[in-house]
């Protein structure tokens, strides 16, 4: 989608251009699979790397079109979010060091996109959530400034035509509303890419569905969104949930999500494969389309096929087949999309081998997988995989076995065997799968997070223990220490200066509060309670209407009379308010010239905090 000029699919000349373009490809790519014209090998691996900016306080960078525009290399592209590049890694063959080989690249273009980052205070990390991500940096300003995310934006606002829903349940909860696909951009990905032979795409795609559970279990690195504990892979929901075309209903939805795993084995032909894209989802999207794809292929010619591609480019599934062409020759290749970026990007290369050579190594036993295993098995271990990581249990081979038997036992030799059959080196086999067996012996990214986060959390405020646990995540990678390895944050790896710090860093966002027409006398015995010397109070649309401060109400616990009354009789209506994003020292002064000693902390009318004089 990234190459062509995209515009929203709403006037009927459009729909029917593109219809009719869309029918000519899927024609096109049956008479292509029929001819036999498909390259079936040499078998090539490739890879995209997004990574996140951060400024010197680690906090999202908005500055990657300035360092894409200084970069100038086709090899780079732009992101949903302002804070959020990728690199597209050039395809290698599978064979001999291809994994080094592309290891090696892969260091050398992020270390030119580490030095012009540095030019704008910029910081380069690689994580599959940024943990510093809050609301503020998911507001529209902050989506790249080009028209296919406006108008993708558009396309599935309308469709939705009510705000999108954001609930993730893990240790912790977050339930939020959102008017955006922004939230897409708090993920970034190692996307993996392996060609496949078009003759055995059904069996073939089938084994990347039912392996993704366990590949993905050692695999895990985003287990926080916003300071909140959710699932060891939070991106599995959260890219879920952000370009969700479905608004809730009273009856039970069957419609499935763009962004999926599937919901059957597949059957058939690539071909087929693409049909049932086009049947499920709408099509978003359209552009200009020069000549159609049967005439170029009666000409001789390949066609791009840039209706299906534009089609395929807006739904996301977790294992996505891919159409290209080079030298004119067509090829069918399986990105694999649940793989998260970092810790570093010895750990992604291991990743990937693990994943390609479990993908080769298939045994015979499995051939046919469709018969073997039930497709919500495979299904229910990819979301526990999701879920728990290396705590994940699965139904595999008829048995239940948990993650670290079935990759020590059964996927790590399958492994080895995929690839020394297709004449990698055993020393690069060896050197990356055994990051993973170590991996598999000690922690995974997500595991470490959460451990540096918990540990963090007791001497530091959760703002600035986010802080600490991304300049700890910089210096390993910058090391290249493989995560198995890493230590626990000491605490000195960023020492937070207290000029740069805002509001949002030091209010309470778990504040208790009150009705205006709750009872006067259990509110006040809550705050005796609780020790609460600041109570903000809600009217019935939720918004900020008061607040009671222990200073002003504490004799009313004397006088019963009061007692009776409403809240909204004694709380003070007349008040003074802060936004998140207002320095600290700025806040005090406020504080300090009304003599008062708490702040609401608001986003137009809603209450989103509060800070007191207690917080400095």
């Amino acid at each position: 989608m990234g190459r062509l000029n995209v515009k929203k699919l709403t006037k009927n000349e459009d729909k029917t251009k593109y219809i009719e373009q869309l029918l000519l490809d899927i024609e096109a790519l049956e008479k292509m699979l029929e001819d036999g014209r498909f390259n079936k090998g040499p078998i090539h691996i490739g890879a995209e790397q997004e990574f996140c900016l951060t400024d010197s306080q680690w906090n999202p960078s908005a500055k990657a079109q300035e360092i894409l525009k200084d970069i100038n290399d086709p090899h780079f592209t732009s992101e949903l979010t302002l804070y959020n590049l990728e690199i597209n890694l050039d395809p290698f063959e599978l064979k001999g060091n291809c994994f080094s080989e592309l290891h090696k690249k892969l260091n050398y273009f992020l270390d030119i996109a580490k030095d012009e980052a540095a030019k704008y205070d910029s910081k380069v990390v690689l994580t599959g959530i940024l943990p510093t991500i809050d609301t503020p940096n998911l507001e529209l300003e902050f989506m790249t400034p080009l028209e296919r995310y406006k108008v993708l934006n558009e396309a599935i606002n309308d469709i939705r035509s009510d705000d999108f829903e954001l609930h993730i349940k893990g240790v912790d909860e977050v339930n939020l509303h959102h008017n955006s696909i922004l939230y897409e951009g708090c993920n970034t990905s190692f996307q993996s890419h392996l060609q496949i032979d078009p003759d055995k795409f059904a069996d073939t795609y089938n084994w990347a569905q039912a392996i993704a559970g366990p590949i993905l279990s050692i695999c895990t690195n985003s287990p926080l969104l916003m300071g909140q504990e959710l699932w060891e892979e939070t991106r599995i929901a959260l890219f879920t949930q952000s370009v969700d075309t479905r608004a809730s209903t009273f009856i039970l939805n069957e419609k499935e999500s763009r962004v999926s795993f599937g919901n059957d084995w597949v059957k058939g032909s690539a071909a087929d494969f693409y049909k049932d894209a086009v049947i499920r989802f709408r099509s978003l999207l359209t552009t200009d389309f020069e000549e159609d794809s049967m005439t170029l292929l009666k000409d001789g010619k390949t066609p791009n096929l840039d209706a299906l591609i534009l089609h395929n480019g807006t739904i996301y599934k977790w294992n996505r087949l891919c159409y290209g062409v080079n030298d004119g020759v067509p090829h069918l290749r399986i990105e694999n999309r649940y793989l998260p970026s970092g810790p570093t990007t010895d750990d992604e290369i291991a990743n990937m081998m693990l994943w390609v050579g479990v993908m080769i190594g298939k045994p015979k036993k499995f051939e046919d997988i469709h018969t073997k295993m039930e497709f919500k098995d495979a299904k229910g271990n990819f979301f526990n995989a999701a879920r728990y990581g290396m705590a994940a249990q699965f139904h595999w081979d008829e048995k239940l076995i948990n993650s670290h038997d079935l990759l020590m036992k059964e996927l790590l030799p399958m492994a080895y065997r995929g690839l020394y059959s297709m004449g990698v080196t055993p020393k690069d086999a060896e050197h990356y799968l055994s990051i993973i067996e170590n991996r598999i012996q000690s922690q995974n990214g997500s595991r470490w997070i959460t451990k540096a986060f918990r540990k963090l959390k007791k001497s530091y405020r959760v703002a600035d223990a986010l802080k600490i646990l991304v300049a700890t995540m910089y210096e390993r990678q910058g090391k290249h220490y493989t995560v198995d390895a890493w230590q626990l944050p000491r605490g000195d790896e960023y020492v937070i200066s207290s000029d740069s710090l805002k509001v949002k860093d030091r209010m309470n966002t778990k504040t208790i509060t009150a009705m205006e027409n709750d009872s006067a006398e259990l509110v006040l015995k809550m705050m005796l309670w609780k020790n609460i010397h600041h109570a903000p109070i809600l009217d019935v649309n939720l918004d900020l209407c008061g607040i009671l401060t222990w200073t002003d109400v504490e004799n009313d616990l004397k006088d019963e009379k009061q007692l009776k009354k409403s809240i909204s009789s004694l709380m003070k209506t007349d008040l003074i308010t802060t936004s998140p994003e207002t320095s600290l020292k700025d806040a005090k002064e406020l504080m300090q010239s009304h003599k008062i000693n708490s702040l609401p902390v608001v986003k137009g009318k809603k209450l989103i905090g509060i800070i007191t004089s207690n917080d400095f």
